[in-house]
C-alpha cells in the first residue's frame, strides 16, 4: 500500500486531518479542490470527539472537516468507534431535508475508509450560543429559534417516521455516547440515583417515536446574523424526543444555577424553549405525554453533567455539590411540568447555599 503525503497511508483511513499539510493534500487527492490551490488550514478547538479543521478555499467558500476519534478527549475512559462519524453525515443530510435552509450547514463529501466528513463552515463572523449565555448574553429571538428549531425537527421527523425509523434505528451510538457515560454510568457514582436511572433507561429504550439529535445544546449552536445555526449530529437516531428536551433544558438550568445575577433570566429562557418547542410540535399523538418524560430527562442529564464522564466545566465543586443534592431530592418525586422543574430546581440550589 502506498503511503500518502507526509508518511500517511490514505488506503488503510491512518490519516491525522490535525497534521499540516495532511488535510490540504487529502483533500486534493480526493479531487475535491485543485492540485495548485493552496487553502487555508486551520484546526478548530471544541468537541472531545472529533478531530475538526477549518479550510479556507481561494474563492473565499469555506468547509469544515470532521474526523471522528477512537479515545474522546475527556478525564475518564471513553471509546466509540469512529464509523459514528458516518451517522453524522447520514444525519446531516437529512437535516438539510428537514430543517429550514441555512439552520444547518451542507453536506459536501464523506469518506468511509479516513472516517472524514467534509461540510459548509458557518460563514463568519459568528458566535458560539453557549459563550454568549455563559457572558450573561439572553437573547428572546436565540431561545425562540432554540426551541423551535428542535420542535420542527420532532415534528417533521414524527411525519417522515418510516423512513426515519429504517434509516436511524440503530441506537448504538447514542447508548455508547449518551445512555452509558450520562446514565449508566452516573447511576454508580450516585446510588441514590440508581433506581431512578434505570427505570428512565428503560422507558428510553421503549419510546421510539421520531428523530432524536441527541446533544442538542447551545455547545452546538453557532449565531450568524442573528439566526440559529445547529451543529454536530454524531448520535442522532430514531427515540425519544423527550431526551433532547432534557438536554438542552440541563444547559440552561445549569447555566442559570452558575450565574446568579443572570438566574432569572435563564429561568425564563428555559420556560420559554419549552413554549415554542410545543408551537413548532403541533399535534403528534405523544404530545401529551412528553413533559413529564421531559423533566424526567432534565434531572438524569443535570445530575450526569455533575458526575458522568463528562462533567460541566463552568461548575465549580461547592455548585456540583449543590446541584447533586438539589437533582437528587428531586428524583425521589418529579415535578410534573417544566414550569414545576424550573421552580423547585432552582428553590432546591438556594435553599442548599443557605445551609
Amino acid at each position: 500500500m502506498d503511503a500518502g503525503p507526509h508518511g500517511t497511508a490514505h488506503e488503510s483511513g491512518q490519516i491525522n486531518i490535525d497534521q499540516p499539510g495532511v488535510l490540504a493534500a487529502y483533500l486534493v487527492e480526493r479531487g475535491l479542490i485543485g492540485a495548485a490551490e493552496t487553502p487555508e488550514v486551520r484546526t478548530l478547538a471544541g468537541g472531545v470527539s472529533n478531530r475538526t479543521v477549518l479550510v479556507v478555499r481561494s474563492d473565499g467558500s469555506a468547509w469544515v472537516a470532521k474526523q471522528a476519534l477512537h479515545r474522546l478527549r475527556v478525564q475518564a475512559e471513553w471509546w466509540c468507534s469512529p464509523q459514528r462519524i458516518h451517522r453524522e453525515a447520514a444525519g446531516l443530510r437529512v437535516l438539510n431535508e428537514l430543517l429550514p435552509p441555512g439552520t444547518t450547514p451542507l453536506f459536501v463529501y464523506e469518506d468511509h475508509t479516513a472516517h472524514v466528513l467534509v461540510m459548509t463552515a458557518v460563514p463568519q463572523p459568528h458566535t458560539n450560543w453557549k459563550d454568549s449565555l455563559l457572558a450573561g448574553q439572553v437573547d428572546d429571538t436565540h431561545v425562540a429559534q432554540f426551541g423551535t428549531l428542535l420542535g420542527t425537527m420532532h415534528r417533521q421527523g414524527y411525519h417522515r417516521r418510516e423512513a426515519i425509523s429504517r434509516a436511524f434505528g440503530d441506537t448504538t451510538y447514542f447508548e455508547t455516547l449518551r445512555l452509558e457515560p450520562y446514565y449508566r454510568y452516573t447511576a454508580t457514582q450516585v446510588p441514590q440515583a440508581a433506581s431512578f436511572y434505570a427505570e428512565l433507561i428503560d422507558t428510553t429504550a421503549r419510546r421510539r417515536l421520531t428523530l432524536v439529535h441527541g446533544d442538542y445544546s447551545p455547545k452546538n449552536v453557532l449565531v450568524h446574523q442573528g439566526d440559529l445555526v445547529l451543529l454536530d449530529y454524531e448520535v442522532i437516531h430514531y427515540g425519544d424526543p423527550a431526551f433532547d428536551l432534557g438536554f438542552g433544558l440541563t444547559h440552561l438550568l445549569s447555566k442559570a444555577h452558575h450565574l446568579p445575577l443572570y438566574r432569572a433570566r435563564l429561568a425564563q429562557a428555559a420556560r420559554q424553549f419549552w413554549s415554542y418547542y410545543t408551537a413548532a410540535l403541533g399535534d403528534v399523538p405523544w404530545q401529551a405525554a412528553l413533559e413529564p418524560m421531559a423533566v424526567r430527562h432534565s434531572l438524569g442529564c443535570l445530575l450526569a453533567r455533575v458526575d458522568g464522564r463528562s462533567p460541566l466545566e463552568y461548575l465549580s465543586r461547592p455548585e456540583r455539590a449543590r446541584q447533586r443534592a438539589a437533582v437528587v431530592a428531586l428524583m425521589a418525586r418529579p415535578p410534573e411540568t417544566i414550569d414545576g422543574l424550573v421552580r423547585q430546581f432552582l428553590e432546591g440550589i438556594v435553599c442548599d447555599a443557605d445551609h
